[in-house]
């Protein structure tokens, strides 16, 4: 059996997480939110808070290219 040791979490990261538990979000809506700022940030290719207005409609077209409801969009 392996183990794993944590990752330090990022300021940025850290500072989404103390943001969505004051706005007093449930745990799997906080999951949700991470893994779509992971896609953000894997679609960039950079972190996501350098990301621009046309950067983020360019991700939301490929979003709804690739099958996405309005909803996740």
């Amino acid at each position: 059996m392996t183990t794993q040791i944590p990752r330090p979490i990022t300021p940025l990261r850290q500072r989404m997480l103390e943001d969505m538990a004051m706005r007093g979000l449930r745990e799997g809506t906080q999951r949700d939110y991470i893994r779509f700022v992971r896609s953000f940030a894997a679609f960039l290719g950079r972190p996501p808070d350098t990301a621009t207005a046309e950067d983020i409609r360019r991700f939301q077209v490929h979003q709804a290219e690739s099958g996405a409801q309005a909803p996740t969009v």
